[in-house]
C-alpha cells in the first residue's frame, strides 16, 4: 500500500524487514528475524581504547559524547542504495539485488518449485521441536536489549520477505485437530504464506538459473535503518532548514507542533508520518483492524514501528543523528544544511558499524566467535546476504525473544528503581488489570502507544516520562529468554498476520520460508561449511539432550526420535532452521548458525568500501577512527537521554551488572494474554478471520443494478421521446382535425372527436365520427380519410353501451351483423355530449336506439371489436375458398364446375369443411354476412366505388344489404371454376343495370371508367371515345349503340382467354383460389408456352407484339421491348435438390465473393486478436496473480478488451465517406466492396457491442473476485493505484475511485446510450436523438484512451489499433468540414403530391458527382449541425442540384414548412443549405453491367431519376459505356404519387433515340395481374397502345401494369432475351419488402446454371 507518490523507491521499502516476526501475510507480508546475543566478555572497545593514540571523546557523568572532528574537506559519502560501493562490481550489495547462495539450491524441479517436498509439515515440526513454557533466563544473562538490538541489525542489512508479483501462495497446511488453529477438528485449514519476491529477469527459468530471491535493501551497514535506501526517503525525514540550530537535523514531532513533544534531543521523537510515507502497516492483531499509518513516526526503516522495542532503537538513532548534527553545526557555522546532514549521517553510520561488529556481535555469538581482525577493504569480497543467513541462521535470535519487556525509571536516590506498569493507554483490552511488562504479542503495530504514554497530557494523572529512556533501562536490566529450542508463544503461534488470519506461527513460517528459498537439508549445509555430518538427531546436540542443563532435553529427544521413526524423518530430511536451532548451547548459536553469521558479517565489513576503518576512502582520519572505536552504545545512550553512569551498566548487552536488576524473569503467565484471548476469556481459535468482501456487497449490487436500470431507462426514455413526439404530432393533427371538423360541420353533419378501440394488439386510434348526411355514420381518421361507414338503412335499432363505473369515458355502438364502434373520450362530459348527439341523430333518421349502462368489464366482454370481426371474416373466407378450390372435382364439357348449379352439393361441401371448427365457430361462419364496406375492403377498394356497387348488387341476390355465405360462395366458384364465357357474362351482368340483356355504349364507358377509378386513373373524354370506338370496331359493333352478351365476348376477342386466370383477389390477408400456386417459388422450369404466359413482360404484350409485330405508330420500337416468345429455348436444368442447393451456394459465393472474403478476413482477424490475449492470459500468464484470482474471467475480459479496441478503431474506416467515395472510383473497387461500408459498419458495431457486453459481464465477475482479495495482493496486481495502507479498497473504490474504473462506467453509459438510440426504432421516431447520441463518439474514444492509460492490468496499447483509422478519419472529416460550412442558395422549391418537396440549389464549385450518388444536407433554418442523407435527382450535366424529399418525419416535415413557395418572401429568398458530399453507393455502378435492371419503389425512385437523365444525356452525346440495355421498373401504388417522375420518364422517352431504356410502370393498387378488376384495364391498355403507341393511363410509351412485379419471371426472360450476357446488374431502392423480394428472386435465379444476377439495394 503505497502512501507517498513522492518516494521514488517506495516499492522497495514497502515490504517488511526481518523483525520479531516472519509475517508473510496476504495483507502485509513480513519475515520476522529477531536476534539476540549473550556474552560475559569485556567489550572490544575497551581494548581498542587502551591502544588508541588519539584522545577519546569526552563523556562524563551523563554528559553527551564530545567528538573532536578532524575532517573538513569534501568527501565521497556512502550512497543510499549501495550502487558503486564496489567499483569493480557496482551491483554487489545494492538494494533490490539477489541474495547470494553459499549453499546449492534444492528446488524440487531444480528451478523454482519449493524444496522440502519430502519433509514433514512445518506446523507439526514447530509443535514438536519448539514448543515449551517461557520464563527461563539466558545462561549468559544476555539482556533483552541485545535481543532487540539484533532485530534492528537485521533490519539494516536484510529484507527479503516482500511477496512477489504475481502472488504465489505457499500456505502451510494445519494438521487436523490442531489445538490452536483447528480445535474443532474440521481440517482443511491453512496458514497463509506468500512466496518471496525474486529476480524475474534472469532467474527461475532453468536449473542453470534457479530462482533467486531479492534483498530489497543494501547488504551494507550503511544507514538504511536510519535514513532509508533512497535519497527521496531520506529527504522526507529531514527538517531541511538553514536556520541556526536546525541545520542538518531530522524532523521531529516538535517541529510539527505536536502537543507533548519536546525540543531537546533528550526526549525528542521523530516527526509523525503525516506525509504518508509507505511505512509497513499490517493490522495490529490486538485490535484486528487497519489503522492509519500517520500514527507512526517517520524512520528510515519502513518496519521501524513494528513493536515498541524496535521503535526504541529507531528513536535512539534519530536522536543520535540530531545530537551529532547540532555539534557539527555549532563547530562549522558556515556549512550548509546538506553538508551538516551528510557529515552527521557519516558519523551515525560509522558508530553503528563499530557497535554492531565489535560490541554486539561478539556478545551475540559468544566470545569464541569474534570477527577476524580487519585487514582492509577488498573488492573481491562479495558482501551479499546469503539465503541460509536470511532464512535460517539469523533467525536464531527468535529463541531468546522474551514474551514482554520491562520499563523502569532511572535509579533513585535510595538506589531503587520504579518498574512501570501498563495503563489503559497501553492495555485498553485488559479491563483495568495492568501488568509489569509490555506484552510482545500485543504490541505488534501498536508500538507508538507505550512511547506516547509518556507525553505530557496523554494519560490523566500520569507524570510525563521519556518512553525511550524507560525502555532502554528496562531492556538493559531484563534477562532475555534462555538459549534453547523453546520459542515464546508470542512468536510461535501469536505473531501477527493478515486480517483473514490474525495470528500465525512464525516458526512454521521460518521452515516454510527456507523451503520457499530452495534451501537444502541440514547435513548438506554443514558439509558446505566444512562441518561434519550429523547422522542421528541425538548427534546434533548432546548438551541439549542429556538433561544436565536443559531439563526437558531427554523428553524432547524422545519425541523427535519417535516422530522420526513413524514418519521416516532423518537428519538428511531435516530443515536447516529446525536442526540448526537444536544445535543451540548456553554459549549461543550452534556450530552451523555461528559459522554462517560470522561469515556474513565479516564479508559485509570487508566488502564495504565505505567501512569506517577503511582509511583509503578518506571518510575519517586515524584519530577519528580511534574516537569511533572508543564510542559504545552506552555512550550514545547517555548522549541522547538523561541516563547517567549510575542508571545503567557499561555494557547494556549483558544484564549482569545492571544497577536495577529485573524483579523476576518474565513469563507468559505473568503478563496479559495474547488476543484473541482476554484476561477473563479464553477462546478455542487463536486467530481471527476477516471477509474482504465486507463493505462491497451493497455497492456491488447497487452498481450493477443501476447499470442495468440505466439501459432500461435509456429504452424508456427512447420510448417516451418517441411517444411524446407522436403525442405532439397527434396534438397537431387534433388541432388540424378540429379546424377541419369546424369546416366539415357546415354541410349539416355532426362531427365529434374520439378514440376508437380496435383490439388488444391493435390498440386505439384517433378518429372523427361523422353523423350524417343521410342514414350513415362515418368514421374518419385524423386526416379525414374514411375508415368505416355504418349504413343505417339496414338497421331498425342500435344498442348503445355506456360505461357506468371507473372513468365513465367509454361508450360503444352495437351494430348487428357488423363489429361494434367502441369510443373513448378524454372526459365524461365529452362522452355524454357525444352520446346525446348520437341519440338525437338516430332519432332524426328514425332508427331505434336503446341505452344500456354497464360496468367497464362487462362492456368490454360484450363488444365485438374490429379485430374480432377480422378473425371471423378470415374463417369465412377460408371456408369459402376451400369450397372454391377443392381438387379432384369434375368439370362440365364447357369447362365449368360440375356441381356449380347443385345447391345441395355446395352446402354438403361447406359442412365438410366447417366440421373442422367447433360448433360456435361453425355457426359464426354460416351466419356471417358481409357489409358493403367489408366487401369493398376485401377487394382493397373504396365502398363508394362504382365497381363495388355493381358487384355488390350483383352478389346480393336477396337485396338484404348484406352478402351471406351462400351468395358469396356462388360468385367465388365462378371465378375459381368458371370458364372465360361465364366470367365475361358475370362482368356483363354487373353493368347491365336495367337487366335487359344489353349493354349500351354509355354503360360500356361506365364499366371502363369504374375500373379506371379503381386505380385512381383519369382519361380524357377524347381518349375514352377513341378507345371505345376501337374496341367496338374490333368486336364488329362499331355502328351500334347497344351490344349483346355475345357482342361483349367478341369485343374481348383474343383477350378473352385472359379471363381464364381472372380471380377476385381479396386483399393481403385473404387467400384467393390458386394463390398458393401462383405465389409459390417454383424451381422447376415450365414448358415454353407456360413460361411465356407467366413472364411479366410477355403477359403484358399484345398479339402482334408476341408475334414480333411492330406498332404502327412507332415502327422503330417494339412495345414489348424486344422480348420475344419464339426466342425462348428449352434449357437443361437439374432436378436434384442437392445440386440445386449447391448451384445456389456456388452462385452466392460467386456474386458475393468480395463481401465474403472481407467479412471472413475481418472475422478471422477479430478472432485472432481475441485469441491472442485469451491465450496470453490463459497460458502464458496462467500463474499470474490476477489470473489466479479471477480465473478465466481475466482471459475473457482481456480478449474482449482487445476485440473492443479493434472493433471501435476499425469502425472509423467505414465512416470515411469521402475516402470510400474516392477509392471506389479506382481499381480497388475490383477487390473491395466499398458499397457495403454501411453494412460492414453495422457488423463491426455489433461485434463491438458483443465484446463490450462480454467485457462488462467478465468484469462483473472479476470485480467480485478482486473485492474479496487482501489489499496488498491488489496493490501488487495494480501497482499504479494508490490507496492508504489503512484502507481496504472495496468494490466502489475500484469502480469509482480509479481512472480505469470510472472511465469504464462512463464508457458503459455512453455505449448504452449510443446503441439504444441507434436502433431502427430510434432512427425512425427520434432521429435528432440518434444524431446527437451517435455524435458522442469523440467522448467514447477519449474515455477509451483514459481507460487504458490507467494501466490497471496491462500496458495500454489501444493506440496500436486506433492511430491509423483515427488519422484517416480525421483527414476525411476535415474534407467534409471544409464543404459543410459553405452556404448554398436555394433557387427553386416545389411542393409535389404525396408530400414530396423538390429543392433545387446552386451547384457548388468543383462539385463533381455521378448519377446515383447522395449528399447530406442541413438547413440554416433548422440547425446547421443536423445533416440528413438524400439521393441527388439531378444529373451530372445539369447546372443545379436537385433533391426530391418526402415528408415522413419531424425534420422533413419542418423542411416542407420552411421551404414553402407560397410563403417565400422575395426580398429574402429561401433559407440557405449546407451540403456534404457527394458520396457513392452501388447504384452509380449501373453502367458497368451490359444489362442493368433498375427497380424503384415509392420515394426510392430518386436515385434512378438522376440515372435515367444521365443515361439519355450520355446516349445523345454518343458516349461509350459497357451498358447496352437498361430496364427501369417503377413500382408505385399510383402514378399520381410521383408525377414528377412521369415527366422525367417522358423526357427520357423523347431523347432515347437508341432504344437504350425500357420502362415498365407497376400500379400496385391490387396484388394480382389476373384479377377481374384489372383484366379489363389490360384489355383497354392494349387497345389504346395499338391505336396511339402510348399508355392510356400515363401518356407514356412505357408499359403500365396493374399489380406487383414477378421479379423471378422477369429475370428468367431476361436470360432468354440476352443469352450473350453473363452478368446482370440489379439495382433496387425502396421499402424493405420490395428489395427483399428482388433479392430473393436474384437468389432463385442464381440456383440455375446461366447468367449471374448481382443485386445492389438500398432501403429507406
Amino acid at each position: 500500500m503505497w502512501e507517498s507518490a513522492g518516494v521514488a523507491y517506495a516499492a522497495i521499502l514497502l515490504a517488511v524487514v526481518a523483525s520479531v516476526v516472519d509475517a508473510q501475510a496476504t495483507t502485509t507480508t513480513t519475515d520476522v528475524n529477531v536476534t539476540m546475543a549473550t556474552t560475559t566478555s569485556t567489550s572490544q572497545s575497551a581494548a581498542r581504547s587502551a591502544a588508541g593514540t588519539s584522545p577519546a571523546p569526552s563523556n562524563t557523568g551523563g554528559a553527551g559524547v564530545q567528538i573532536n572532528f578532524e575532517t573538513y574537506k569534501e568527501v565521497e559519502y556512502a550512497g543510499y542504495d549501495g550502487w558503486y560501493n564496489n567499483r569493480a562490481h557496482p551491483e554487489w550489495g545494492i538494494a533490490d539485488s539477489p541474495l547470494t547462495r553459499r549453499l546449492p539450491s534444492h528446488y524440487q524441479d531444480g528451478t523454482y518449485e519449493p524444496s522440502g517436498w519430502d519433509r514433514p509439515n512445518p506446523r507439526t515440526l514447530s509443535e514438536l521441536t519448539m514448543k515449551g513454557m517461557t520464563g527461563m533466563g539466558s545462561f549468559r544473562n544476555r539482556s533483552a536489549l541485545l535481543t532487540f538490538f539484533g532485530q534492528q541489525v537485521v533490519e539494516e542489512i536484510l529484507d527479503a520477505q516482500r511477496p512477489g508479483c504475481p502472488r504465489e501462495y505457499f500456505n502451510i497446511q494445519i494438521p487436523k485437530g490442531d489445538l490452536e488453529y483447528d480445535p474443532d477438528g474440521r481440517g482443511g485449514r491453512e496458514i497463509p504464506l506468500l512466496r518471496s519476491r525474486y529476480d524475474m529477469s534472469i532467474t527461475g527459468f532453468s536449473p542453470n538459473f534457479p530462482r533467486q530471491q531479492l534483498n530489497e535493501i543494501t547488504a551494507f551497514l550503511d544507514g538504511g535503518l536510519m535514513y532509508g535506501v533512497t535519497k527521496a526517503w531520506a529527504d522526507a525525514l529531514r527538517l531541511l532548514s538553514s536556520e541556526s540550530g536546525k541545520r542538518g537535523r531530522l524532523a521531529s514531532c516538535f517541529d510539527q507542533g505536536v502537543a507533548g513533544c519536546v525540543e531537546d534531543v533528550a526526549g525528542s521523537y521523530p516527526a509523525y508520518n503525516t506525509i504518508g510515507l509507505p511505512m509497513a502497516n499490517p493490522p495490529p492483531p490486538r485490535d484486528h483492524y487497519l489503522k492509519p499509518s500517520q500514527r507512526f513516526f517517520k524512520l528510515g526503516n519502513p518496519r521501524g514501528n513494528e513493536n515498541a522495542f524496535l521503535l526504541t532503537f529507531g528513536v535512539l538513532w534519530f536522536r543520535w543523528h540530531n545530537y551529532l548534527a547540532d555539534m557539527i553545526a555549532t563547530k562549522q557555522p558556515d556549512w550548509s544544511d546538506e553538508r551538516v546532514f551528510n557529515e552527521a549521517r557519516k558519523w551515525v553510520i560509522a558508530t553503528h558499524q563499530k557497535i554492531v561488529l565489535y560490541d554486539w556481535l561478539p556478545d551475540f555469538l559468544g566470545e569464541n566467535r569474534k570477527p577476524e581482525v580487519y585487514k582492509g577493504y577488498s573488492s573481491a569480497v562479495h558482501p551479499g546476504v546469503t539465503h541460509v543467513f536470511q532464512s535460517a541462521a539469523m533467525r536464531w535470535g527468535h529463541t531468546i525473544v522474551p514474551p514482554g519487556v520491562y520499563r523502569r525509571s532511572r535509579v533513585k536516590t535510595d538506589g531503587t528503581c520504579d518498574w512501570r506498569n501498563t495503563t489503559i493507554f497501553t492495555s485498553p483490552h485488559t479491563k483495568g488489570q495492568y501488568f509489569h511488562g509490555v506484552r510482545t504479542c500485543n504490541s505488534y503495530w501498536n508500538s507508538v502507544d507505550p512511547h506516547e504514554e509518556g507525553f505530557d497530557g496523554k494519560v490523566d494523572n500520569l507524570a510525563p516520562f521519556d518512553g525511550v529512556e524507560e525502555f532502554l533501562l528496562g531492556l538493559s536490566s531484563q534477562v532475555t529468554e534462555r538459549e534453547d529450542n523453546i520459542i515464546t508463544e508470542d512468536l510461535r503461534g501469536r505473531v501477527f498476520g493478515p486480517l483473514e488470519f490474525s495470528r500465525r506461527d512464525l516458526m512454521a513460517i521460518n521452515i516454510q520460508r527456507g523451503r520457499d528459498h530452495g534451501l537444502p537439508d541440514y547435513n548438506t549445509a554443514r558439509v558446505e561449511y566444512g562441518l561434519p555430518r550429523r547422522e542421528t538427531f541425538a548427534d546434533i546436540n548432546p548438551w541439549l539432550f542429556n538433561g544436565t542443563y536443559v531439563a526437558h532435553g531427554p523428553e524432547l529427544l524422545q519425541n523427535i526420535t519417535d516422530f522420526a521413526a513413524a514418519n521416516n524423518w532423518t537428519t538428511d530430511k531435516c530443515d536447516i532452521w529446525v536442526c540448526g536451532l537444536l544445535e543451540t548451547t548456553e554459549a549461543g548459536p550452534g556450530e552451523l548458525f555461528g559459522a554462517v553469521i560470522k561469515d556474513q558479517f565479516e564479508r559485509i565489513r570487508d566488502g564495504d568500501r565505505f567501512w569506517y576503518e577503511n582509511e583509503k576512502n578518506g571518510l575519517f582520519t586515524k584519530g577519528e577512527i580511534e574516537q569511533i572505536n572508543n564510542i559504545t552504545l552506552f555512550d550514545i545512550i547517555k548522549s541522547i537521554t538523561k541516563i547517567t553512569d549510575d542508571d545503567m551498566q557499561q555494557n547494556p548487552f549483558i544484564a549482569t551488572d545492571s544497577p536495577c536488576f529485573q524483579p523476576k524473569q518474565l513469563s507468559q503467565l505473568d503478563m496479559e494474554p495474547c488476543t484473541p484471548d482476554y484476561v477473563d476469556k479464553t477462546v478455542d481459535f487463536k486467530r481471527e478471520t476477516f471477509d474482504y468482501f465486507t463493505g462491497s456487497a451493497a455497492s456491488y449490487i447497487l452498481t450493477f443494478m443501476a447499470l442495468a436500470l440505466f439501459i432500461i431507462g435509456c429504452i424508456a426514455v427512447l420510448i417516451y421521446m418517441a411517444r411524446d413526439r407522436q403525442k405532439r404530432e397527434a396534438a397537431e393533427r387534433n388541432r388540424h382535425r378540429k379546424a377541419t371538423t369546424a369546416k366539415s360541420s357546415k354541410d349539416g353533419a355532426t362531427i365529434f372527436l374520439a378514440t376508437e378501440y380496435v383490439g388488444k394488439k391493435e390498440g386505439e386510434r384517433s378518429v372523427q365520427v361523422k353523423l350524417g348526411t343521410g342514414k350513415q355514420i362515418k368514421v374518419l381518421n385524423d386526416r379525414g380519410k374514411l375508415l368505416r361507414t355504418i349504413d343505417l338503412r339496414n338497421h331498425n335499432q342500435l344498442v348503445l353501451y355506456v360505461e357506468a363505473d371507473q372513468h365513465r369515458t367509454r361508450m360503444a355502438i352495437h351494430v348487428p351483423k357488423e363489429y361494434d364502434l367502441i369510443l373513448n373520450f378524454d372526459y365524461t362530459a365529452d362522452r355524454d355530449n357525444a352520446l346525446m348527439q348520437v341519440e338525437d341523430f338516430l332519432g332524426a333518421v328514425e332508427v331505434g336506439r336503446r341505452r344500456q349502462e354497464m360496468k367497464s368489464k362487462d362492456l368490454m366482454s360484450s363488444i365485438v371489436t374490429k379485430a374480432d370481426r377480422q378473425k371471423q371474416l378470415e374463417k369465412f373466407f377460408r371456408i369459402i375458398f376451400a369450397q372454391a378450390s377443392s381438387p379432384g372435382e369434375e368439370l362440365n364439357g364447357n369447362g365449368s364446375h360440375a356441381g356449380y348449379n347443385n345447391q345441395a352439393f355446395k352446402e354438403e361441401k361447406a359442412r365438410e369443411d366447417i366440421s373442422a371448427f367447433n360448433s360456435k365457430d361453425a355457426k359464426d361462419v354460416l351466419t356471417c354476412e358481409l357489409t358493403r364496406a367489408e366487401f369493398a375492403e376485401s377487394l382493397s377498394m373504396k365502398p363508394e366505388s362504382l365497381f363495388v356497387e355493381q358487384m355488390f348488387n350483383l352478389v346480393d341476390k336477396d337485396g338484404s344489404g348484406y352478402i351471406n355465405f351462400r351468395e358469396f360462395l356462388d360468385v367465388i366458384i365462378i371465378f375459381a371454376k368458371g370458364n372465360p364465357d361465364e366470367k365475361a357474362k358475370l362482368m356483363f351482368d354487373m353493368y347491365d343495370v336495367d337487366g335487359d340483356g344489353k349493354l349500351s355504349r354509355d354503360e360500356f364507358k361506365t364499366m371502363l371508367k369504374s375500373m379506371m377509378d379503381m386505380v385512381n386513373t383519369e382519361v380524357e373524354q377524347s381518349q375514352m371515345d377513341m378507345l371505345v370506338d376501337s374496341m367496338m370496331e374490333q368486336g364488329g359493333v362499331k355502328d351500334r349503340e347497344q351490344m349483346t352478351q355475345q357482342d361483349f365476348i367478341n369485343i374481348l376477342g383474343e383477350h378473352k382467354q385472359a379471363l381464364s386466370n381472372a380471380a377476385l383477389n381479396l386483399g393481403a390477408n385473404v387467400l384467393s383460389p390458386g394463390d398458393a400456386a401462383r405465389n409459390q417459388t417454383v424451381l422447376k422450369r415450365d414448358n415454353t408456352a407456360l413460361r411465356a404466359r407467366k413472364t411479366i413482360i410477355r403477359a403484358y404484350q399484345g398479339t402482334d407484339e408476341r408475334n414480333g409485330g411492330v406498332s404502327k405508330d412507332r415502327p422503330s420500337r417494339k412495345i414489348g421491348e424486344g422480348l420475344k416468345v419464339d426466342t425462348i429455348k428449352v434449357k437443361k436444368y437439374t432436378t436434384n435438390p442437392v445440386m440445386k442447393k449447391f448451384n445456389g451456394f456456388k452462385r452466392y459465393i460467386q456474386n458475393y465473393r468480395l463481401h465474403i472474403f472481407w467479412l471472413t478476413l475481418y472475422t478471422l482477424v477479430t478472432i485472432g486478436i481475441f485469441a491472442e490475449r485469451a491465450y496470453y492470459y490463459s497460458v502464458e500468464r496462467e500463474h499470474a496473480g490476477l489470473r489466479r484470482i479471477a480465473g478465466y474471467g481475466v482471459t475473457v475480459t482481456r480478449g474482449a478488451a482487445s476485440g473492443m479496441m479493434w472493433a471501435y478503431s476499425i469502425i472509423l474506416v467505414t465512416m470515411c465517406r469521402n475516402t470510400i467515395t474516392h477509392m471506389r472510383e479506382t481499381f480497388l473497387h475490383l477487390y473491395i466492396p466499398f458499397d457495403s461500408a454501411i453494412a460492414l459498419h453495422k457488423i463491426i458495431a455489433m461485434t463491438a457491442l458483443f465484446f463490450t457486453v462480454m467485457h462488462c459481464v467478465g468484469h462483473a465477475i472479476n470485480f467480485y473476485h478482486i473485492a474479496t482479495q487482501p489489499a496488498n495482493d491488489l496493490t501488487c496486481l495494480f501497482r499504479n493505484y494508490f490507496h492508504y495502507s489503512n484502507e481496504l479498497p472495496k468494490f466502489h473504490y475500484w469502480c469509482f475511485a480509479t481512472t480505469t474504473g470510472m472511465t469504464g462506467v462512463l464508457l458503459f453509459l455512453i455505449v448504452a446510450v449510443m446503441f439504444v438510440f441507434a436502433t431502427q426504432y430510434a432512427r425512425r421516431y427520434v432521429f435528432k436523438a440518434f444524431w446527437f447520441t451517435h455524435n458522442l463518439y469523440p467522448i467514447l474514444y477519449i474515455l477509451t484512451v483514459l481507460h487504458g492509460s490507467g494501466n490497471l492490468v496491462q500496458e495500454p496499447f489501444f493506440y496500436y489499433f486506433f492511430l491509423g483509422p483515427a488519422i484517416l478519419f480525421t483527414l476525411d472529416k476535415l474534407v467534409s468540414i471544409s464543404r459543410k460550412k459553405v452556404e448554398i442558395p436555394v433557387v427553386k422549391v416545389e411542393h409535389l403530391p404525396s408530400n414530396v418537396t423538390t429543392l433545387k440549389f446552386k451547384r457548388p464549385t468543383n462539385f463533381d458527382y455521378k448519377s446515383g450518388q447522395w449528399v447530406r444536407i442541413a438547413s440554416a433554418a433548422l440547425g446547421d449541425n443536423e445533416y440528413h442523407p438524400f439521393t441527388l435527382t439531378s444529373a451530372p450535366h445539369e447546372d443545379t442540384l436537385s433533391l426530391h424529399i418526402r415528408s415522413v418525419g419531424p425534420w422533413t416535415n419542418n423542411l416542407r414548412k420552411v421551404y414553402d413557395p407560397t410563403k417565400m418572401q422575395p426580398d429574402f429568398g429561401y433559407p440557405k443549405v449546407f451540403v456534404d458530399g457527394p458520396y457513392g453507393e452501388g447504384h452509380q455502378d449501373w453502367y458497368k453491367y451490359p444489362v442493368a435492371v433498375l427497380i424503384g419503389g415509392g420515394i426510392g425512385v430518386t436515385p434512378f431519376a438522376a440515372i435515367l437523365k444521365d443515361i439519355v444525356q450520355k446516349s445523345a452525346q454518343g458516349a461509350k459505356f459497357n451498358c447496352k440495355k437498361v430496364y427501369f421498373l417503377w413500382v408505385t401504388r399510383t402514378q399520381k404519387q410521383f408525377e414528377w417522375l412521369t415527366d422525367i420518364i417522358r423526357e427520357v422517352e423523347e431523347k432515347d433515340k437508341n432504344d437504350l431504356v425500357s420502362v415498365h410502370i407497376f400500379i400496385t393498387q391490387f396484388y394480382q395481374k389476373f384479377d377481374l378488376r384489372t383484366t379489363m384495364l389490360y384489355i383497354c391498355e392494349r387497345h389504346f397502345q395499338r391505336i396511339s403507341g402510348r399508355s392510356l393511363f400515363t401518356g407514356l410509351n412505357s408499359i403500365t401494369h396493374f399489380g406487383r412485379p414477378n421479379f423471378e419471371s422477369f429475370f428468367d426472360t431476361l436470360q432468354d432475351e440476352h443469352p450473350e450476357v453473363n452478368t446482370f446488374g440489379v439495382f433496387s431502392c425502396g421499402p424493405p419488402p420490395m428489395t427483399y423480394t428482388a433479392d430473393k428472386a436474384c437468389a432463385a435465379m442464381n440456383k440455375f446454371d446461366g447468367a449471374s444476377f448481382i443485386h445492389h439495394f438500398e432501403n429507406f
